[in-house]
């Protein structure tokens, strides 16, 4: 487990750092969204296209700095290195149960 990381979401960091793109949408309901600097992509079909060219295609790497927990938000900033973008980055995960309803990424 990474260091301060729930455990839902630390699959999901082991999950994109393998380039498991099933395990990574695992960690989602049929109908969760990721939110991208404002560019919304709702269910598995659009998440697994986005995540195909920007994350785990791009073959993405996340490096955890530091983990905020307020309720079912998670926040985490986080090191991205990948063929796509390479930077600090925020990723915001609301959490429902045993998947993540949202995730939001934004600036650092």
């Amino acid at each position: 487990m990474t260091k301060d990381l729930p455990p839902l979401i630390d699959r999901f960091v082991a999950a994109v750092n393998r380039g498991n793109t099933e395990a990574f949408l695992a960690c989602f309901p049929a109908d969760g969204v990721v939110d991208d600097w404002g560019r919304r992509f709702t269910g598995h079909e659009a998440i697994r296209a986005w995540s195909d060219e920007e994350m785990i295609g791009a073959k993405g790497r996340m490096t955890v700095n530091n983990v905020e927990q307020a309720g079912n938000e998670v926040m985490v900033t986080a090191d991205w290195k990948s063929s796509f973008y390479s930077g600090p980055s925020r990723y915001v995960f609301i959490v429902d149960g045993d998947r993540i309803r949202e995730m939001r990424i934004t600036a650092a």
